[in-house]
């Protein structure tokens, strides 16, 4: 259960800073059997410099693929068919795979949410931790190994130098996953995009990885976007919030703003599922009717309107684009344009 503790926003990133990463109208295409789906559609956002940069929505919402969109990884048959990915004014997807090389790790790095399926179990974890240094920065052996034990302690690994010696078995999945920070920030990326970092950990453990980013955000002047699920970890962690719902962006705000005023019908739904310590003992959490459409059957219209509480006519029409709620406040949501229902505007 996770008490939210919002965070105030970093005026001088999030308002004024410089975008670091300017994605333009992406859109990541797989060809199926029943014809090409879009797993990203026409999504737009920035993430600045030193910002914290939250990427939110139930599994199969596409936050996945754009992240590893962004890492130019997705897999055949999914393709980039569409749009930008400017990274410090560089557009990634025009770069060759060998250009492609030198910006993964050295300039945007990934952390995965499983690390037993990242980290090799027959090697070292030093072995692993240094040849990514040797791979990046042509170190050699011994300094590599040297950079891996400062890299463990900078992540708060006790005893880091002995555990360089130890297999990945040997590691709590806490500690494994300290490991997989360490070597994503080996090499001084500008950019970290964590992916759902803390699911398969406990509570406690979960807690400890998000302080822990927290602090290498700050003493790094790193950039995270952070996928997840949990908007109580976002809450206490992110500066801005970007809700995707089948493959779109829904909303996106400032954190404040956004748990103070949720615009979109599916955003207020998540809102309202969240545990808290103060609802009564037995009391049954709300939830979002219905499943997310299959990507090859999305409904006409405004994609949330089977499941939406707030559905009008038109949502059934054509698609509603991105509003304007209030300063930095964008939803993809008919209730904030000129055919909104005016006594709905409050729900």
């Amino acid at each position: 259960m996770t008490q939210l503790l919002l965070r105030s926003p970093n005026v001088t990133t999030s308002e004024s800073g410089e975008a670091l990463l300017d994605v333009r109208n992406l859109r990541t295409s797989f060809h199926t059997g029943e014809g090409v789906v879009y797993a990203v559609d026409n999504v737009s956002f920035k993430v600045r410099r030193g910002e914290a940069v939250a990427l939110v929505g139930e599994s199969g919402c596409g936050k996945s693929v754009t992240a590893m969109s962004i890492m130019r990884l997705v897999a055949p048959p999914g393709k980039i068919t569409a749009g930008a990915i400017n990274f410090k004014g560089r557009d990634l997807s025009k770069l060759s795979e060998r250009e492609m090389r030198n910006v993964r790790g050295n300039d945007i790095a990934m952390v995965f949410q499983e690390p037993m399926t990242s980290l090799n179990p027959v090697f070292k974890i030093g072995t692993q931790v240094a040849e990514a240094i040797r791979i990046h920065r042509r170190a050699s052996k011994k300094e590599a190994w040297r950079q891996a034990g400062e890299m463990l302690e900078l992540v708060s690994i006790p005893d880091p130098i002995k555990r360089l010696d130890d297999y990945p078995h040997q590691l709590s999945g806490g500690m494994r996953q300290r490991v997989m920070i360490a070597m994503a920030l080996s090499c001084d990326p500008e950019l970290l995009i964590a992916d759902e970092p803390t699911t398969a950990l406990d509570v406690t453990i979960q807690a400890q990885i998000m302080e822990l980013l927290a602090s290498l955000q700050k003493k790094l002047g790193l950039a995270i976007l952070l996928i997840t699920h949990d908007l109580g970890v976002v809450a206490e962690f992110c500066e801005r919030i970007i809700v995707m719902y089948t493959g779109r962006i829904v909303e996106e705000a400032p954190v404040l703003e956004l748990f103070a005023n949720p615009a979109h019908p599916y955003t207020r739904g998540l809102l309202k599922s969240l545990p808290s310590v103060t609802k009564a003992g037995g009391t049954r959490l709300p939830t979002i009717a219905g499943m997310v459409p299959p990507i090859t059957a999305l409904p006409k219209g405004c994609k949330f309107n089977p499941r939406c509480p707030d559905v009008m006519p038109i949502c059934l029409g054509n698609e509603p684009a991105l509003m304007v709620v209030g300063a930095e406040h964008t939803a993809r949501c008919y209730l904030h344009g000129e055919e909104a229902d005016p006594e709905r505007l409050g729900q």
